[in-house]
């Protein structure tokens, strides 16, 4: 059984917020769990290529954008799934963060931070 607390995990600044590592592939479940916290007004172009995820809204508000601009409110109590690679825009509202859990298939190892620039993916 693993048991961890917030105080106690890795704590990754990500780019545009912070990110805590619950759950990595060390601890060998093949997933991983994180706490991400996107800072507010923030703007973030991301893509997957090795991890599908899926994020809770658990605080705040914004929106992920897809490559086509269709945009999807992110409030608390919604999921989003990257279930294909998705390249999007992770947005967090002007006036609040946006806290969000979030799964990755497989695991990631733990210490991965974006590269963010408007007109290329971050990507890991």
């Amino acid at each position: 059984m693993i048991i961890r607390d917030l105080e106690s995990v890795k704590t990754v600044d990500w780019g545009n917020g912070t990110s805590r590592r619950f759950l990595v592939e060390s601890d060998g479940l093949g997933y991983s769990v994180t706490d991400t916290v996107v800072r507010a007004g923030t703007k973030s172009r991301l893509e997957y290529r090795n991890h599908l995820e899926s994020c809770y809204c658990i605080e705040g508000s914004g929106e992920v954008i897809d490559m086509d601009g269709t945009s999807y409110p992110i409030i608390p109590g919604r999921l989003y799934s990257l279930d294909q690679y998705d390249a999007h825009f992770l947005v967090a509202s002007p006036h609040e963060d946006l806290r969000l859990v979030c799964v990755f298939s497989p695991a990631l190892q733990g210490d991965e931070r974006h590269r963010l620039d408007d007109h290329v993916s971050s990507m890991y």
